[in-house]
């Protein structure tokens, strides 16, 4: 496993921005604990999946790849992490949201904002309001999540992207 765990540092460094890099395994952290391996790989979405999950939540993918994370507790599979962008306003919003065995959403959170307002959806207390969805939950803005005034496109865009992620979780889960 500390080979594993090494690869994953030196893969993660070559990939991603170190602040981008230090946010993920925080975050990771934060959700799973400490004494953690992590795996992670670029996937594809599937065409035609990624037009029918697109269609039904009405917000396109930020690529045609995602990055698709499995945490493990020694040789203990513990739950998979998937990060994504959506567009706030006019920048970027890059997201994780980490996930049970079984596809429910143990954590989310923002991993780098970019806009100059709205930075609010960054609060751990905005982020509880996903714990315990999944692809069968509504995700509705001023129903089930709570809007915050300033950050209405960003709270809409990240609450529609954690739903996407949520039903893609569930395909990739059946593989």
């Amino acid at each position: 496993m500390k080979k594993l765990t090494i690869l994953f540092l030196l893969l993660n460094a070559a990939l991603f921005p170190q602040d981008i890099k230090e946010n993920i395994n925080r975050a990771i952290q934060s959700c799973f604990g400490k004494d953690i391996q992590v795996q992670y790989e670029k996937v594809k979405i599937e065409q035609n999946l990624k037009k029918e999950i697109e269609t039904k939540v009405s917000q396109k993918f930020f690529s045609d790849e995602i990055y698709f994370y499995k945490i493990f507790n020694d040789k203990s599979l513990k739950g998979f992490a998937l990060l994504d962008n959506v567009y706030g306003k006019s920048l970027p919003i890059t997201f994780i949201v980490m996930f049970d065995t079984n596809g429910k959403i143990l954590c989310s959170e923002i991993i780098k904002y970019r806009e100059p307002y709205g930075g609010a959806i960054q609060s751990k207390e905005w982020n509880s309001q996903f714990i315990g969805k999944d692809d069968n939950s509504e995700f509705a803005v001023g129903k089930d999540i709570t809007g915050i005034s300033g950050a209405t496109i960003s709270v809409h865009s990240v609450t529609i992207g954690i739903k996407k992620l949520s039903i893609l979780i569930k395909s990739l889960l059946k593989k």
